[in-house]
């Protein structure tokens, strides 16, 4: 295989490599004469289907799989022979540029940018550390019994924590929304289950009151008709209800899965899911501080341009997601919306490159423990653990996802090690907030 590397600018480089047609057609030939000698095909004897209809059928299939692991054994060679270290993933496509009898193809990519001297002791961390308490238990238990809170009617006036039942419409500019009929929803005042100025106007009322309110809604909100614009709001309570909390007794605990009923029981496995979420705050917490670090020291450090906007996209891309499932309505997405989250981009890609790159010089390795502890903590939160651990175990692409947060943690507390840093300590509530 004939291989050339040229650059294009700083960060990127053009791969030509080449090779024999035959060699592809030999393979491609041993790959279907395999097939069939064990291919069942209907009005054919196993191990007698014609070379001809094996061709028809697996010819096109077997092509594309044997083409695509000689690109991929090519490129890795050459990658691995001129010394690249690749950001991202390389784009490969044919080249028009080729003799008879060769296939030639043309790989476009962006490396890893030198950073120089990466000394660790230059970086001041400060590490967060927190421990549940009882009242961390007794405040979980408690909104457990809100959860499973059951509802009372009243003929009292709606006052905080009360559901009520309630129907809307609305009227703007002499349209009316909806056209006919009413809106008919529930939400527990204070919880913000519905926009802000309806639920506020929905505390002091009785069932079978009614009230019209001025609201002006926002630019995104789900309702486009009502969207960006001011309306008059009819409102109308169909019942009033104050939640009744349940007894922790052992049918309420064993709800929550605990067979014995006991509350020592209860309370302990409270404090082990806590825990749980509390070794995943301070993590959280580790790795802005470390990163913070990171792109201070290192924010003068060229970053190839198409993995920042890769990376800038498909942050777009996520809060855009994430608007729709709120009920937001996006609308049209500019062409260079993006744009907006290029600095938290090249922020992320910066802190991503600099941790693969501390990991490389110092080799450091995946640890199978921690990486064993992982899955135990995911798998311990689902009602059938092994289940899940078997999952991960036999999807290469969920394991490899999670070897990849595994190995971020171990560099990160690598690196933290090794910074100045100070101790400061949370309560539990303090420690989980975003």
């Amino acid at each position: 295989m004939q291989v050339s590397v040229e650059s294009l600018g700083s960060l990127e480089r053009r791969l030509t490599f080449r090779l024999p047609s035959e060699r592809l057609e030999t393979q491609v030939g041993g790959r279907l004469r395999e097939i069939a000698r064990t291919a069942r095909i209907k009005g054919f004897r196993p191990g007698k289907v014609p070379t001809k209809v094996i061709e028809q059928r697996y010819g096109q299939q077997v092509r594309a799989e044997v083409l695509d692991g000689l690109l991929r054994e090519g490129f890795d060679e050459a990658v691995r022979s001129n010394e690249l270290r690749l950001a991202g993933q390389p784009k490969i496509e044919p080249s028009e540029e080729k003799d008879e009898g060769e296939l030639a193809y043309v790989a476009t990519f962006e490396v890893v940018p030198d950073f120089g001297d990466i000394d660790m002791s230059r970086l001041s961390v400060v590490r967060h550390s927190a421990e549940v308490t009882e009242e961390d238990i007794d405040r979980m238990i408690e909104n457990l019994r809100q959860q499973r809170r059951s509802w009372s009617a009243v003929t009292r006036p709606a006052q905080a924590g009360d559901a009520v039942d309630v129907e809307t419409w609305s009227q703007i500019d002499g349209e009316r929304v909806p056209a006919e009929g009413v809106e008919r929803g529930t939400t527990v005042l204070g919880s913000g289950g519905m926009y802000k100025d309806i639920e506020d106007a929905l505390v002091g009322i009785e069932a079978g009151g009614e009230k019209t309110l001025e609201v002006t809604f926002p630019a995104d909100w789900r309702v486009p008709a009502l969207a960006g614009r001011t309306a008059q709001v009819h409102v109308k309570a169909e019942r009033v209800s104050e939640p009744q909390l349940p007894e922790v007794d052992p049918a309420f605990i064993r709800s929550f899965g605990v067979k014995s009923g006991q509350l020592d029981q209860f309370r302990a496995d409270i404090r082990t899911n806590l825990e749980r979420e509390l070794k995943g705050a301070l993590m959280n917490r580790l790795r802005r501080e470390v990163g913070e670090q990171l792109v201070a020291a290192y924010a003068h450090v060229e970053l190839p341009p198409k993995l920042v906007e890769n990376e800038a996209r498909a942050m777009l891309a996520q809060q855009v997601e994430q608007a729709r499932r709120n009920g937001r309505n996006p609308g049209e997405v500019p062409a260079d919306a993006h744009l907006n989250f290029v600095d938290a981009a090249r922020k992320r890609v910066l802190v991503g490159l600099l941790v693969g790159e501390v990991a490389r010089r110092n080799e450091l390795r995946l640890d199978p423990k921690r990486l064993n502890e992982h899955l135990r903590l995911i798998a311990s939160t689902y009602e059938e653990p092994q289940q899940v651990i078997d999952l991960y175990r036999n999807d290469p692409q969920l394991m490899s996802g999670l070897q990849n947060r595994v190995m971020e943690e171990q560099v990160i507390d690598w690196i933290a090690e090794r910074a100045q840093h100070t101790e400061r300590s949370l309560s539990f509530q303090e420690a989980i907030l975003p």
